[in-house]
């Protein structure tokens, strides 16, 4: 009797034991916060979502770390913007323009917050899922057409910067010479044409045909770099101007004379609101994070240090060239700075950033062919584990830009206007919408409030630049022909 007692307890313990265990693993899978959204390898989809969890393999991606997260969003951020906002030192001048980055910056992470907390609710795992979730098929689709106006626009800027930088440009009818014309010549090889093919085929393609974004995230430190290589070398031209005497005292105000100077304060507000861009591929960055809790302040350190660099590179660039400022500052390195070197300097400043955003480029395009992809093939397998769908979508797309970079000759007051339709709405006026839907009765008073502040201050802004932009654009088509 003795001898079953003991084997019956000692049953009853391997029992217990492997009841322990299972308990253990399970707490363990209940508490990875990544659970089955996460890639699991460099083949996964960037954006995971309920048709590819079933078809993760047994091996597990470890997830993104905090410091490449950081730098793939700050990439996102960092685009031409860093370029545009020296001009808009001249509209509002220093004091209000620095004033209006920070207003912009806390503004997006309010609205990346509201984004994220809706996202949670609704167990959704991107930007689109989240406006599906909210308000149907119809709001998905009107997000992921907003997304195809945005990055496609922005993306064909990016590439013609690059061909002004690197070719030269004679779009305002004063020819400006690129780097390589300055240093050659003139030739075929260096023409603008072949400089962008030769940038498509071998930066472009290779970069754009990586499976997961935080495959980027050592270009995406490069290129943050590269945007603090240009405003060094900008604040190092400052401070060797200003012993030199040829720095005058800046502007802090606007200068208002009459009402349309008043309309013409509001043509900044697509150039700030572009600037901080980053929502679509917030979800991106988070789905592939070891710690789904670190998106927060992921976003909060990007910003700031997004922030650093544009409050600096405005008010070295506003310093340098004053109210000659061009829309594009990078269109000011092209003359004699009145320092030793200058030249030199020149084409350190524009090499830099054309090398910058050729590594934004692929960070850019990530949530572009997703979108797309899910827009026309909403009920395919996940784009990832097709390879010929994917690869005739990033040609395509690609393609698109590379033929738009070529027979668009200037595109910024196109870009301002993208601004201010599609990008202003994703930025703000989506995911203040979300809020005041409400679908899953969190949002508080304060959210509400908020929403209706950001949407009603996006709306009469963006409609108010809209017009001034089309007025200016009328007019110098009209001027001509006086």
């Amino acid at each position: 009797m003795k001898v079953k007692a003991r084997e019956e307890e000692k049953l009853s313990l391997t029992v217990n034991q492997q009841e322990k265990k299972t308990m253990t693993t399970d707490s363990k899978q209940t508490k990875n916060p990544r659970k089955c959204k996460q890639p699991i390898n460099e083949e996964s989809p960037l954006l995971p979502n309920q048709r590819g969890c079933d078809e993760q393999a047994v091996q597990e991606f470890n997830g993104a770390s905090f410091a490449g997260a950081v730098f793939n969003l700050s990439t996102t951020i960092i685009g031409a913007g860093i370029m545009a906002l020296p001009a808009t030192m001249k509209v509002l001048g220093l004091g209000v323009g620095i004033g209006m980055i920070i207003f912009v910056a806390i503004l997006t992470q309010a609205s990346v917050e509201m984004l994220l907390r809706f996202s949670k609710v609704g167990k959704v795992v991107s930007f689109g899922g989240v406006m599906g979730d909210a308000f149907g098929k119809a709001g998905k689709v009107v997000f992921q057409l907003c997304i195809l106006v945005n990055n496609l626009g922005t993306l064909i800027v990016y590439t013609i910067i690059i061909g002004d930088v690197l070719s030269g440009t004679s779009s305002t009818g004063v020819h400006h010479a690129g780097v390589l014309e300055g240093w050659f010549g003139e030739h075929w090889w260096n023409g603008r044409t072949f400089v962008l093919l030769v940038t498509t085929i071998f930066v472009f393609a290779p970069l754009a045909s990586l499976k997961r974004i935080d495959s980027l995230r050592y270009t995406s430190a490069l290129a943050v770099a590269l945007a603090v290589v240009f405003l060094v070398i900008t604040a190092g031209i400052v401070v060797t101007k200003f012993f030199y005497g040829g720095i005058s005292m800046p502007r802090f105000l606007p200068n208002v004379s009459d009402i349309a100077s008043v309309w013409n304060l509001f043509t900044v507000v697509p150039v700030l609101v572009t600037a901080f861009i980053c929502h679509f591929n917030v979800h991106t960055i988070d789905n592939e994070l070891e710690d789904s809790s670190l998106i927060q302040p992921i976003v909060q350190t990007s910003l700031a240090l997004c922030s650093s660099v544009y409050i600096l590179t405005s008010l070295f660039g506003f310093l340098l060239f004053g109210d000659s400022t061009h829309d594009d500052v990078l269109a000011n390195f092209d003359t004699n700075l009145g320092i030793p070197y200058s030249y030199l300097l020149n084409d350190i400043v524009r090499i830099s950033y054309a090398l910058h955003l050729m590594l934004v480029f692929p960070v850019i395009f990530y949530p572009l062919r997703l979108n797309l992809d899910d827009l026309v093939f909403p009920s395919s397998r996940p784009l990832v584990s097709d390879n010929c769908r994917f690869a005739l979508s990033t040609i395509g797309l690609i393609s698109v830009v590379f033929v738009g970079a070529n027979f668009i000759p200037s595109i910024w007051d196109v870009f301002q206007i993208s601004g201010a339709t599609a990008t202003v709405c994703i930025g703000f006026i989506f995911p203040a919408a979300i809020a005041l839907r409400d679908r899953h009765q969190i949002a508080t008073r304060k959210d509400k409030i908020f929403s209706v502040f950001m949407i009603g201050l996006a709306v009469f802004s963006n409609v108010i630049a809209i017009y001034s932009d089309t007025t200016a654009l009328l007019k110098q088509v009209v001027s001509p022909g006086a």
